[in-house]
């Protein structure tokens, strides 16, 4: 063993420990890794940030801002609304539906690709369900990995074997050769996760926005409720002031549908009739009266108003009463804030730090009211020289545009289709990434927003290892060690070997370069053991896919900002999935191909 070999091996036992330990954050373990390896001189300089100009960041960066595209059109709300409606609450069967389907598309495009397409359903399927992200996202990857190993060209290695094994003199596989592979393993992993959900995937509980403390801080009602105004009800014919609704029962009416067109906070003057949809907010106690009093049934969610329920598109806010306002000294009726802004006001404190959840006073400078409506209502109150909001205001969200719906994915199959073409990945990848910005579905001071930096110089820091762990033979050291250690052993405990190197290799380098490395040195092994090459070349291919441990594979490391994950949580939820796919892989090739 040379010296340059011991350093890259020392390097890899630090970047393991480091990364199962978490005791710095990955993208700097990664930024180590590429300063370490030039400076004590295992490669070059050039080699070491080879990474920052890789396919794969590239290609990485360009994906994120194609799903950032597909998100902001809304293009995926209408297959997360029909898996809502098929799956409703229950976390297991989402996450099932979800895999699956994306297993079976990544079987025929970049499985990276795939994975960016179902981010922006998941994160609202997310909301509308309150599920923790952390619960999908993981599966969502790993299915778009496992997918890719459905047809040989799905993915890079398998795409690489059939050139290295005509290079051998072997014949090449048909398009669905591995089909039964894949599909095993795709299986396995949907129902791996499905009887393991609750003790490998991240706890469930949310994390509140900071938007969404404010109810707590304030002690406020959380929960909107919907109902729809009943023939014969006493409601009907009469407004909110001439029923003094909240006098009676201290409910805060938010919004009324009616004949499909929608009222945000409605005027006190506005008048209940039949077949009204309307969303209201309040203590549960207060709400069970008024629907006892009135005969209403409460919906289990909002349907048409499910909007309020989403913080990215409203919210409560804080705002106060500036020394010049000019509506100082008049009461709430005379301002009609609620006809005028469109917010409802829920609670109030004064100068003096008393609170009141109803005010008959005139309002002075100073006040402080808790308001709730849409961001974009709080933002017009907020331009009013007459409030002062001193909350988070949300960023605007542009409305669904169908046309905008259909560009954005249009543009990534089109992505798709030039890389089916034979076009390089990072080139069909940032093409489309460029025409969503020409296209104004990405706008163009939200490029870079779309981009996890943290995601780039964490595979970037990585790639220079795999570089040194090829330059300076550790890999072939270790797979000649390999072939001494099998020698005489039972056929499938030398596949399974085979196997955990291959998966060992796509951990630390790409998962393409070590098929390269390693199909064939095995080739050859596997013809002194007296095993099928071309079986035991389609494991090494196979196996290169298993890549769940730590966030090195592109795929992991692209969910990883929007799941909010530690390396804790890859281990935690890929290290059984790593054994079963290995065991799995080496089964059905034992059986089928050998």
């Amino acid at each position: 063993m040379t010296n340059d070999i011991a350093i890259v091996f020392a390097v890899m036992t630090l970047a393991i420990i480091l990364f199962t330990t978490d005791k710095l954050r990955t993208d700097l373990v990664a930024i180590l890794i590429m300063l370490v390896l030039p400076w004590t001189g295992v490669i070059s300089v050039r080699e070491a940030f080879s990474g920052l100009s890789s396919n794969a960041v590239v290609s990485v960066m360009a994906v994120m801002v194609l799903g950032y595209g597909i998100e902001r059109s809304g293009a995926m709300n209408p297959m997360a609304d029909k898996i809502v409606k098929k799956a409703g609450k229950d976390g297991r069967v989402i996450m099932a539906m979800i895999t699956a389907t994306v297993g079976v598309i990544s079987s025929f495009m970049q499985n990276i690709g795939a994975v960016a397409l179902f981010l922006p359903a998941v994160k609202k399927i997310s909301k509308e369900t309150r599920l923790n992200p952390k619960k999908v996202l993981i599966p969502l990857g790993y299915g778009g990995i496992l997918g890719g190993t459905i047809t040989m060209v799905a993915s890079g290695p398998l795409i690489i074997l059939n050139d290295l094994l005509r290079e051998g003199g072997y014949d090449a596989y048909g398009l669905f050769s591995v089909s039964p592979v894949g599909l095993a393993l795709l299986i396995s992993g949907i129902l791996y996760f499905y009887f393991l959900y609750e003790k490998v995937l991240p706890d469930t509980k949310i994390e509140e926005t900071k938007a969404r403390k404010i109810p707590d801080i304030y002690d406020l009602p959380k929960e909107i409720h919907e109902f729809v105004v009943p023939k014969g009800s006493e409601l009907i014919g009469s407004s909110i002031e001439e029923l003094q609704l909240w006098r009676r029962f201290k409910i805060h009416f938010l919004a009324v549908s009616d004949s499909g067109s929608i009222v945000y906070v409605p005027w006190r003057q506005t008048r209940f009739s039949e077949g009204q949809s309307v969303a209201i907010l309040g203590r549960e106690g207060n709400i069970q009266c008024f629907f006892k009093q009135f005969g209403l049934e409460k919906l289990d969610r909002p349907k048409v108003f499910k909007d309020l329920e989403d913080e990215e598109k409203a919210g409560f806010a804080e705002i106060i009463l500036p020394p010049g306002s000019s509506i100082k000294d008049k009461m709430l009726e005379e301002i009609a804030v609620r006809k005028n802004f469109k917010v409802e006001p829920i609670f109030y404190m004064d100068t003096d730090g008393e609170t009141f959840e109803f005010i008959e006073k005139p309002l002075e400078p100073g006040m402080k009211v808790i308001v709730f409506g849409r961001w974009q209502d709080i933002r017009t109150l907020k331009e009013s020289k007459d409030f002062i909001v001193i909350s988070e205001v949300k960023p605007p969200i542009d409305e669904i545009d169908d046309k905008k719906r259909m560009w954005s994915l249009g543009v990534l199959v089109l992505s798709i289709v030039l890389i089916m073409m034979g076009f390089p990945l990072p080139l069909s990848f940032f093409s489309g990434a460029f025409v969503m910005v020409m296209l104004n579905i990405v706008p163009k001071e939200e490029l870079y927003k779309a981009i996890d930096w943290k995601t780039v110089f964490l595979l970037a820091g990585l790639i220079p290892l795999g570089v040194a762990f090829e330059k300076t033979g550790a890999a072939k050291l270790l797979a000649d060690l390999t072939v001494e250690m099998v020698w005489g052993w039972n056929s499938y405990l030398i596949l399974l070997v085979i196997g955990v190197i291959a998966s060992l290799f796509s951990l630390f380098m790409s998962n393409v370069a070590a098929t390269v490395l390693l199909v064939p040195l095995v080739m050859i092994m596997a013809n002194g053991f007296g095993i099928d090459p071309r079986g035991a070349a389609l494991l090494v291919a196979v196996c290169a896919s298993n890549s769940f441990v730590i966030p090195t594979h592109q795929v992991n490391a692209y969910i990883m900002g929007p799941g909010g994950y530690n390396t804790k949580d890859y281990i935690r939820a890929g290290g059984g999935l790593s054994i079963l796919f290995l065991f799995v892989a080496t089964t059905v090739i034992y059986l089928l191909y050998l």
